[in-house]
């Protein structure tokens, strides 16, 4: 019986270098890259997202980069579907998969599947709350029964701490919570072989934050929310609009924020986004140190 073909994985938290990485392996091995980043995926999200510049693009051909409009719910469940699809077609290419990227919930749902509940993301709950106050939990609840009958039926139309779970998970993940409890996801068709970026210094690692965003306001990240806001019918309860520097930028547009709010602000919140990628990280047990993909992709 033939081996499975094999996909490799770089993970590390938000300006640690794994672009770089990636990049630079890429010019030694024939790979081809598949981004692992939930803000990536949207189209005309490219400064606040640092997405890879068209000149990097086309010089290593890149995958699951402005495949979702923003208007658009791109979920955990979706991810897992399209990264088995690219990797499958590298593979039929001859050429090596590299996941790259820094989404936690995507890589875990693509290794292990959607078996487990996603953690509560109190940015949802709070979009849920306010939605409940517009309009009733009643009514949530009969979005709740078209998104998962099986659910909505086991709770009652006002109880809203089930009924906002259930739905904090769908938006969380794309999966119904009912779907979820049923068990693991199918294996893979791949070996998955997974690397961690865990940057030494947690001080240089906040600098480089703070010198990225401010790149990205250099660049002209609010002009670009403003312009997706004209093109697009935006609301900030939209996982595009929660990725952190768009969420920032969204109150700085509303007149909620100064300009230096949203800075001090971003760069919090990029650290806390770091730090709880982190903890992902050091709980995933299988994978290995960065430094070992080189040797592990001449082997390939």
């Amino acid at each position: 019986m033939s081996k499975p073909p094999v996909a490799f994985a770089l993970l590390g938290p938000t300006a640690s270098g794994k672009s770089a990485l990636a990049l630079a392996l890429a010019a030694e091995f024939p790979v081809e890259i598949v981004s692992v980043d939930s803000a990536q995926v949207y189209r005309g999200m490219d400064i606040g997202t640092a997405k890879p510049s068209a000149a990097e693009r086309s010089r290593v051909p890149h995958h699951l980069i402005d495949i979702a409009e923003p208007t658009e719910r791109y979920s955990a469940g979706r991810f897992r579907a399209d990264a088995i699809a690219a990797v499958r077609q590298i593979v039929a290419r001859g050429r090596i998969p590299l996941l790259v990227g820094g989404t936690m919930l995507y890589y875990r749902a693509l290794a292990v599947g959607l078996d487990e509940l996603p953690a509560a993301d109190p940015a949802i709950r709070a979009a849920i709350e306010a939605e409940a106050r517009r309009r009733g939990w009643p009514a949530l609840h009969a979005e709740l029964a078209r998104a998962d009958p099986q659910a909505a039926a086991r709770i009652a139309p006002r109880d809203a701490q089930r009924i906002q779970r259930a739905l904090e998970v769908i938006r969380a993940s794309g999966v119904p919570i009912s779907r979820l409890r049923r068990g693991a996801a199918p294996r893979l068709p791949f070996e998955l072989r997974g690397f961690a970026l865990i940057p030494a210094d947690r001080a240089e690692l906040h600098r480089r934050i703070a010198a990225r965003f401010d790149a990205m306001l250099a660049a002209g990240l609010v002009e670009e929310l403003r312009e997706l806001r004209r093109r697009h019918d935006l609301d900030p309860s939209l996982p595009a609009m929660r990725a952190v520097g768009y969420r920032q930028a969204w109150r700085h547009l509303e007149g909620e924020i100064s300009a230096g709010e949203l800075r001090e602000q971003a760069i919090a919140a990029t650290r806390q986004l770091a730090k709880r990628q982190l903890t992902w990280l050091r709980a995933m047990k299988d994978l290995a140190p960065a430094e070992e993909l080189r040797r592990a992709l001449s082997r390939a």
